[in-house]
């Protein structure tokens, strides 16, 4: 197995990916040839992704280590081939793409709390612990299998992956005794070339003597000690500065270790006479160089679809853009034309910005394609409980207007450079917790798959996960432990008549059917409870309204967020596209409602904002009743919409 990105079966394996050969894979005792490498999908908005922590998802063999629901900070046990034993089962929930967390090597010692896959110590190695056998090779394999399987299902494969830090790879030096920890705003504000010195941990977790600063030569090295590859291995390139000291984005990037995980410096630029040999065997910035090359490695070496880049936001943004042009070009050169790349910048319009690539304005290339919509994240699932004005939705789609002006031809675009969640491992409470009704937990995934963004749903969300509980029983969430449950030790984990489960596959199959709920403009509406006045509802457990339009095709999506009370009025909708009245069908309704709406027409509307009349026009509106936590989804029906003008008809 490589220790080096300048091995041979590195360099072989790179060569190889460029030829396109067809593998035959097993999928339910029928044999299927799937191409490698797999091409990519035209369109990742076609995708929704099911979000699996690898180590809390399935071991076909054995139960989890500790109580499956309970908080949890070691190894519970999950497998690659636990994975492949439900590939079946996310097929039948509809699941297009899965995100696996990280799978390389991490920090060995099993005290050490590295069940999660951040604290990578060997970014050419595939973590043992995730097979079967706890073998390396076959960790390799079973990975391998899992890819081909998946393919061989039409699921694409996203690997989390992580540039901004590897494991507690070494332990700083004060006084001459090793600290795990360093948190001092003095040490942060060192000048370079004076950083404290650090002892390097060996393969027991422990900070070695005579690993001071320098390593000995890589081939005396076990895989396990300090870390890899050996191109990693010089104290320069980590800040060595101690514990961050805040999340605020400034200058480029977030400096500071990740708790006790250490920061390489990604920006690192060998500029200076002494780095000759530096910039001959790397280039001018060596540490993102053989970030570049590891990860072009996993792709030609597992034939990954995608990659979720963990803690973006503490990356100079910079760095982030000349990796996913790189990381876009060699898969192109393999032949997968639409890598996906999305990465974790939890902060606002503006700083998600300087990230995501369509801002991008010169000719190399543009950087990662989207990042998570923790904007969207931030209010959905309170709007969703009824604890939140249903106007701040409104507020993010028109401040995520003004950030893209003049960056994408049309506002139905946005959709493709969000990752849209209500909830991950992030967290200390999953959106379905003990406090949240099943109603306003279909109500909130029915917004995710509806509104714009390619959505992303957490493992377990589908069977009930409410989050973990204390020795007691009682809900605990303080940590992020509290969210990450062993998924197969609840009794009936994969139940495919669970009504989450069966909910979710009904959503996923109306975005799959609806290219508006995928590609669509999205247009907040207004609603009447007099069909004569028009406004935009406000307030906690207010009335979500809004369309998606897609040339003639309108879906209306209405959410009445109220715990108490029924709604019942008119909604508007596009008045060029309903001039004469046709039915809209209720594709979807979470209580399973069976109320068609009509279309009516309004000859006199008064439409309001914030209590003013702004116009009085000839309107079109759909009459609706919802109970209360009901969300109800309408199709126009294309067919009777045709019929009654047939300009609308595209040729061609």
């Amino acid at each position: 197995m490589p220790n080096s990105i300048f091995d041979p079966d590195v360099l072989q394996c790179l060569d190889d990916a460029r030829s396109t050969r067809m593998v035959e894979v097993d999928v339910d005792g029928h044999r299927v040839s799937v191409p490698t490498p797999f091409p990519s999908p035209r369109d990742w908005r076609d995708c929704w992704i099911y979000f699996i922590m690898l180590d809390r998802f399935n071991n076909p063999v054995t139960p989890p280590v500790g109580p499956w629901n309970q908080a949890y900070g070691y190894r519970h046990g999950g497998t690659f081939n636990g994975v492949r034993a439900q590939l079946d089962y996310l097929q039948a929930l509809g699941v297009t793409a899965i995100w696996l967390s990280p799978v390389q090597q991490n920090a060995q010692p099993d005290w050490e709390f590295n069940y999660h896959g951040y604290g990578i110590q060997h970014f050419l190695r595939i973590d043992a612990r995730f097979a079967s056998d706890g073998v390396s090779a076959t960790a390799e394999e079973e990975l391998s299998a899992l890819v081909r399987e998946a393919h061989a299902r039409g699921i694409y494969i996203i690997l989390d992956i992580v540039l901004s830090h590897t494991a507690r790879v070494f332990d700083y030096l004060l006084d001459g005794q090793p600290r795990r920890l360093l948190r001092d705003e003095t040490v942060m504000q060192t000048p370079l070339g004076q950083e404290p010195p650090i002892r390097w941990l060996d393969h027991t977790g422990l900070p070695h003597t005579g690993w001071e600063n320098t390593l000995p030569p890589a081939e005396t090295l076990e895989p396990g000690d300090a870390v890899w590859p050996s191109d990693l291995q010089r104290a320069e390139f980590f800040r060595r500065r101690g514990e961050k000291l805040s999340n605020v984005f400034a200058n480029g990037a977030i400096r500071g270790d990740f708790s006790d995980m250490r920061q390489l410096v990604v920006e690192y630029v060998a500029n200076t006479p002494e780095h000759a040999s530096l910039r001959t065997n790397y280039g001018l910035r060596p540490v993102l160089e053989i970030l570049i090359q590891c990860y072009t490695y996993l792709i030609a070496k597992f034939d990954f679809d995608g990659f979720r880049i963990d803690t973006a936001k503490h990356v100079d943004a910079a760095a982030i853009e000349t990796f996913g042009n790189a990381i876009r070009e060699f898969a192109l050169s393999i032949g997968k034309k639409n890598f996906f790349t999305f990465g974790e910048v939890a902060d606002n319009e503006y700083i998600i910005a300087q990230f995501v690539g369509r801002n991008h304005t010169g000719d190399e290339g543009f950087g990662i394609d989207a990042a998570l919509d923790f904007p969207l994240y931030h209010i959905l699932p309170a709007i969703a409980r009824g604890a939140c004005d249903v106007r701040e939705l409104h507020k993010v789609f028109f401040e995520r207007k003004k950030v893209q002006q003049g960056l994408i031809s049309s506002h139905g675009e946005a959709g493709r450079y969000y990752v849209a969640f209500l909830d991950n491992h992030d967290q200390y409470q999953r959106f379905n917790n003990s406090d949240t009704d099943e109603r306003q937990v279909t109500m909130g995934v029915a917004l995710l798959f509806t509104l714009q963004g390619i959505p992303c749903l957490y493992y377990g969300t589908e069977q009930g996960l409410t989050g973990a509980v204390d020795a007691g029983g009682n809900p605990d969430y303080t940590s992020a432990e509290a969210v990450r449950e062993a998924l197969w030790g609840k009794p009936k984990a994969f139940d495919r008549q669970h009504p989450l489960f069966l909910e979710i596959r009904q959503l996923a199959a109306l975005r799959s059917g609806e290219p508006a709920l995928r590609y669509g403009r999205l247009y907040f509406r207004r609603i009447s409870q007099n069909g004569k006045d028009f406004g935009f509802s406000y307030g906690a457990g207010g009335v979500v309204a809004f369309s998606r339009i897609l040339a003639n095709r309108e879906v209306l999506v209405v959410a009445n967020t109220n715990r108490e009370h029924t709604f019942a009025g008119h909604v508007l909708v596009d008045t060029d596209l309903n001039r004469q009245p046709h039915p809209y069908l209720l594709a979807h309704s979470n209580l399973q409602a069976q109320r068609p709406g009509e279309i009516e027409r309004i000859p006199a509307a008064n439409l309001y904002d914030e209590n003013v009349i702004v116009m009085t026009e000839d309107s079109a509106a759909i009459r609706v009743e919802l109970a209360p936590m009901e969300v109800q989804i309408f199709t126009s029906d294309t067919l009777v919409a045709h019929a009654m003008r047939p300009e609308l008809v595209m040729v061609g």
